[in-house]
């Protein structure tokens, strides 16, 4: 059915689409907006990526390595080798490290695959350089090992999780992960934990006990600080509003917010009465105006909130 047919029928049933009151301009105004929630610009993405590195690898010089802090990774790798060869840097070993796996990346992965690993890889090497040579650290910030255990947990977990939120990682491990799930059936998450495992062994040893006790908790609280991070980065509010004027609610969500709802015909369990209810999935910022607004132009709209954070599809994000 060609599409004139169809509006024209929707018109004729009182269900009008809301783009075919907006203009040609309002229209492309609006997909655009959509198409950049898909598809964050380039310049973005590299500061978000370089922002979240760089937190890692303040954790890493400033907390993990004076500390012997070696939870597994890249960087607990090389913590374990800066102590048993204390005439090199601990940077050195970060580059040697991650160039290494940088190359068996380029050898068994295609470059598609590997490009921001590899990025990753190498910035953050360049950014421990960096501050092992503005900020040397030979001895731990405080004498509070708790305290500085829990910087040195939140701060690259935080890293991470900004890598992850946009798509991307911080290295180092990851490329080896992406090797075994390419060419083994040993599952990658398995794998990593007894590579990591190994490691914080080994830091047992050369540290003692109670450095390796410090090694296994910290390694178990990144997973859920990593975790906590994404969510609280990702939460998006589930908006649900029944307005006497709903019209005036969808014009709102559409023209000044840039995002659409879902139009659904309810009645009321008391009343009886026909209610329509939209449904908008908004950004934390997106739902604080939208609250603005209904408290200015609709005080009675009943409205429910709930957060969620994986949202897939259009103006959010795609598989």
């Amino acid at each position: 059915m060609h599409i004139d047919v169809l509006i024209q029928a929707r018109k004729e049933r009182g269900m009008e689409a809301f783009q075919d009151r907006l203009n040609k301009k309002e229209v492309e105004a609006g997909t655009r907006i959509a198409d950049k929630r898909d598809h964050p610009s380039s310049i973005k993405f590299f500061l978000i990526l370089n922002i979240g590195l760089i937190i890692n690898a303040v954790g890493i010089m400033c907390f993990k390595a004076p500390n012997h802090f070696a939870m597994g990774g890249t960087s607990g790798f090389s913590i374990i080798l800066a102590y048993l060869f204390p005439s090199l840097h601990l940077s050195a070993f970060i580059w040697a490290v991650n160039i290494l796996l940088v190359v068996l990346g380029l050898i068994f992965l295609d470059k598609k695959t590997v490009g921001w690993s590899v990025y990753s890889s190498l910035a953050l090497s360049a950014y421990v350089t960096i501050l092992e040579f503005f900020v040397p650290m030979s001895q731990p910030l405080t004498n509070d090992t708790l305290l500085e255990l829990a910087f040195a947990v939140i701060l690259p977990a935080t890293g991470s999780a900004i890598a992850f939120n946009i798509g991307a990682s911080t290295g180092g491990t990851d490329i080896l992960a992406m090797i075994l799930k390419k060419y083994t059936a040993v599952e990658i998450g398995k794998a990593l934990m007894i590579v990591d495992a190994v490691i914080v062994a080994i830091s047992a040893y050369l540290f003692g006990p109670r450095i390796g006790l410090y090694c296994i908790l910290g390694h178990i609280a990144k997973a859920f600080v990593v975790d906590t991070v994404v969510e609280s980065v990702s939460i998006k509010k589930v908006c649900t509003i029944i307005s006497k004027n709903p019209d005036m609610v969808l014009n709102f969500l559409v023209t000044q917010l840039h995002r659409t709802a879902t139009v659904r015909k309810e009645y009321g369990g008391f009343s009886g009465k026909p209610e329509i209810e939209l449904v908008s999935v908004l950004t934390r910022r997106e739902a604080a105006k939208l609250l603005i607004f209904l408290r200015k132009n609709d005080p009675d709209a009943f409205t429910t909130i709930v957060n969620t954070t994986e949202i897939i599809g259009h103006g959010f994000k795609g598989f």
